[in-house]
């Protein structure tokens, strides 16, 4: 068991709102708003990276739990945006912030990388291996963004969020991850793979960019994480009524409506900030944690659901008493 102590995020200056993305490629305000949600979205500067994100984030993370960095026992980042193959951006973040008693390794869950980060803290925590672990999840996914695609340039933006994870018991009461590796090439951006195919589906030709086949995830993404939440909410013998808040992976507002009809619940039962944001990755999950906290809507021994879907494909899901 495990509970959290300190909550942080950042989020870049420059804002991309969807004025600007009628500038750039066909679209408009109507259309986006109508289809995703999605007002604005924050986009790290030229010279802005995962990692300056990531120790923004996990410095807010560390002064909100009132301890000091040298208290780390184990930072676990996760991202599909990294500074470099290595050093890993948990290296880099841990000399940034100065836990220099941390161990520190990158993971790669995309956007179900917060929940998997938590499923794996929360090992280390409850048997005894760490005290304290920093959870970091951080992309700035607009340099992998085909601004070309408008099917896909209108829904990401840049953050980080982060939390430290304590061996005190009664946070975490149930977890649960996934894959589905058959449906990965459902959303891909290679790195030294050599694809004819992958490169021809891209507007732009640039292999490094995000490629997604929208309706296939969205239906994949519906059903699962309805799925997920529904048994880690079972998982703890609980029921929706014992749950006070259900806290999505923030990549659309149809695909957060028809999960939560899937739920059987409301959508005011879950907080939303994908307005302001985009889809942040792994990032959208803490950052929507944190400005729950600050906004009163999650509150000392409330339960909460977080669940999410990524590339891979993937999901996760946490309960947790806040």
């Amino acid at each position: 068991m495990s509970r959290i102590i300190g909550l942080g995020y950042y989020a870049p200056d420059k804002v991309y709102d969807n004025a600007y993305m009628e500038k750039i490629v066909e679209t408009s305000d109507e259309w986006i708003t109508q289809r995703t949600g999605i007002k604005e979205r924050h986009i790290a500067a030229d010279d802005e990276f995962t990692s300056d994100l990531a120790t923004r984030a996990a410095l807010n993370a560390i002064k909100d739990a009132g301890i000091t960095a040298e208290e780390i026992d184990l930072i676990i980042l996760t991202t599909v945006t990294p500074d470099y193959f290595t050093p890993s951006t948990a290296c880099v973040v841990q000399k940034n912030i100065g836990a220099v008693n941390a161990a520190a390794f990158d993971l790669n869950a995309a956007c179900s990388g917060f929940a998997t980060a938590m499923t794996v803290a929360d090992q280390f925590l409850s048997n005894g291996t760490y005290k304290k672990i920093l959870v970091v999840s951080a992309d700035a996914l607009s340099k992998a963004t085909d601004y070309a695609d408008r099917g896909t340039c209108i829904l990401f933006g840049d953050g980080a969020g982060a939390v430290v994870l304590s061996d005190e018991k009664g946070g975490i009461l149930s977890t649960w991850i996934g894959a589905r590796g058959e449906g990965g090439d459902k959303l891909t951006s290679l790195a030294y793979r050599e694809d004819a195919e992958e490169v021809e589906k891209r507007v732009s030709h640039d292999k490094s960019t995000v490629w997604m086949a929208g309706s296939e995830v969205m239906k994949f993404a519906v059903k699962i994480m309805a799925e997920a939440a529904e048994k880690v909410v079972a998982d703890a013998g609980l029921t929706w009524d014992d749950v006070d808040i259900i806290i999505p992976h923030q990549a659309n507002m149809r695909i957060v409506e028809s999960a939560a009809k899937r739920m059987g619940i409301t959508t005011d039962r879950m907080f939303v900030n994908l307005d302001r944001y985009g889809n942040t990755s792994g990032a959208s999950i803490p950052i929507a944690l944190c400005e729950a906290r600050d906004a009163g809507r999650l509150k000392k021994g409330d339960k909460a659901v977080l669940v999410g879907f990524g590339g891979g494909l993937t999901w996760a899901a946490a309960l947790i008493e806040y």
